[in-house]
């Protein structure tokens, strides 16, 4: 390899060399936010049903419809949940789409429509027939020794896509539709409300459930969402400017540096440290309000692009 080659390929593989000093920092921050009153997020509805198996539904649901203003998002989950009952997947095992369409079409959430619940409930109650929970639908694609769910991802978004969902809606519903709700890796989608719902059902804290116990948790990759992006760009987590895939796997990169283990655990705290608007990144008030500016090193905020499912 030539130098110029050299320098170039040093300049691609970029390897996070986290200080001391700032994984003292973001585990404060995690203990700061590891209790359940932190702060609101949808999460918090979930929590609400003691059992694991309408956990996972309604983890899914709400993970599904967790994008656009928070006050939005835990209306619209407040409202299927309303519909789903006391025993959510009970309902969801027993879903009848000309019984129960009646109750879903005053619903939606932004651009999704009844139509799409309607087939999202229905390929929801396909898995649950086909293996008995999401769990085991997920784990059909799953490898332990793979890096990242990434390929596990794609497998269970293609497997998801493919059922049939004519017999409840009478046609597959448009773009966006349904398929909003299963976006690839593959495709260079962050993925960003799938891996939300995986990090509640892998990990186990305060905040995190803990329902599946066969995925580790080290293979995880961060929901990336605008907040993650603020303030990954700002302590240099990540050097890709396009939000997509590579970067969410580029920043849980650089967070399996500071925590081999359970490198998604800083990921509640550093979104709602941006929520809260403590980090300054391309804001006028700066870093003045926030607890990492002492590693903070912003740069030019990364191109934006429909690219946050």
């Amino acid at each position: 390899m030539s130098p110029l080659v050299a320098r170039r390929h040093a300049r691609r593989v970029r390897v996070f060399q986290p200080s001391t000093g700032l994984k003292r920092a973001l585990d404060g921050l995690y203990a700061d936010f590891n209790h359940e009153a932190s702060a609101t997020d949808p999460i918090h509805l979930v929590r609400r049903y003691a059992r694991p198996e309408d956990r996972e539904i309604v983890g899914f649901c709400s993970a599904a419809l967790a994008f656009g203003r928070v006050a939005s998002v835990l209306t619209s989950i407040d409202k299927l949940l309303s519909v789903l009952g006391p025993r959510p997947a009970e309902f969801v095992r027993r879903f009848d789409p000309a019984r129960e369409r009646r109750l879903l079409e005053p619903l939606g959430h932004r651009w999704i429509r009844s139509a799409d619940l309607v087939a999202l409930l229905w390929i929801l109650k396909c898995m649950l027939i086909e293996d008995g929970s999401i769990e085991r639908f997920f784990l059909r694609g799953y490898d332990a020794d793979q890096r990242d769910v990434g390929p596990a991802l794609d497998s269970f978004s293609a497997r998801a896509c493919a059922i049939d969902v004519r017999p409840a809606c009478g046609r597959v519903p448009t773009t966006p539709g349904v398929r909003y709700f299963f976006p690839q890796p593959a495709a260079g989608s962050p993925c960003k409300r799938l891996n939300l719902f995986l990090r509640w059902m892998v990990r186990r804290d305060a905040i995190d459930l803990g329902v599946w116990r066969q995925v580790r948790p080290t293979q995880l990759i961060v929901p990336l969402d605008t907040h993650v992006i603020r303030v990954g760009q700002c302590l240099g987590l990540t050097a890709a400017r396009t939000p997509g895939w590579k970067m969410a796997a580029d920043i849980t990169t650089s967070l399996r540096a500071i925590d081999p283990e359970d490198p998604v655990k800083y990921d509640f705290a550093l979104c709602h440290l941006g929520i809260s608007g403590a980090c300054g990144f391309n804001r006028p008030q700066g870093d003045r309000g926030c607890p990492l500016r002492a590693y903070c090193r912003p740069e030019k905020p990364a191109r934006r692009r429909s690219r946050t499912e």
